[in-house]
């Protein structure tokens, strides 16, 4: 048996999850450390300290003392290739089977450690081969790289300013129905008609209506001018 059949053997969906993780808070500009890690994982910092060696010996990660775990050139490219699974999976229960951008995120956890390739291309080529996912969250291409676009978030956007929504961040299924019904979607045009101090809400309008959002929540969402 081959090292990469061997590494494929031992490439379970746990060690998909960790890898898919390091690399989102990587990209957010996080530092991954053990403790932060076992908080996005849920479990405790002993298990992420078991997991982390286990992945530096398959050649998957190296840890760094004060800089925390990184992904190798292996470890990334499986890591985009379950956030393609996953995003191409969100974007075909929506436009396909009728699912709502609040319901996918927990279908697609589960189908992107289990579906083929062959059923990924099949997927990608019936969507005409989606650069975004219902969220707006950009799919890695089939090259490995994920393309990367001039973002802000919503809360940074000055006073009488517009701004065209293009990505929500939140994948809270109760926040993301709440925006839903205030038309705080991708795509949507918007204006921040008044930022409150002191870390108060950022008021939009959206079409007619001008609705108050949290800080907390507004930094999730992501705007071209």
């Amino acid at each position: 048996m081959t090292t990469a059949e061997n590494l494929a053997q031992a490439v379970t969906p746990v060690v998909e999850d960790y890898l898919k993780t390091i690399y989102l808070m990587r990209r957010a500009h996080e530092q991954v450390k053990t403790v932060s890690l076992a908080a996005r994982m849920k479990v405790k910092p002993s298990s992420v300290t078991a997991m982390v060696k286990a992945l530096a010996e398959m050649g998957l990660v190296e840890h760094e003392p004060y800089y925390g775990v990184h992904l190798t050139a292996n470890g990334e490219r499986i890591a985009l290739e379950v956030i393609r699974h996953h995003r191409l999976i969100e974007l075909y229960l929506v436009e396909v089977l009728g699912f709502t951008w609040d319901e996918v995120h927990e279908e697609a956890e589960v189908l992107e450690h289990v579906i083929s390739e062959k059923l990924e291309a099949r997927i990608a080529a019936h969507l005409g081969h989606p650069a975004v996912d219902p969220h707006g969250d950009p799919i890695p291409k089939l090259d490995g790289t994920l393309p990367d676009t001039a973002t802000r978030s919503l809360a940074d956007v000055p006073e009488r300013t517009s701004a065209r929504l293009v990505r929500v961040c939140d994948q809270n299924a109760e926040r993301l129905r709440y925006l839903a019904g205030l038309g705080v979607v991708p795509g949507a045009e918007v204006m921040v008609t008044a930022i409150a101090p002191f870390e108060g809400p950022v008021s939009v309008r959206v079409g007619k209506k001008i609705h108050a959002l949290d800080r907390r929540l507004a930094q999730t969402i992501l705007v071209e001018d």
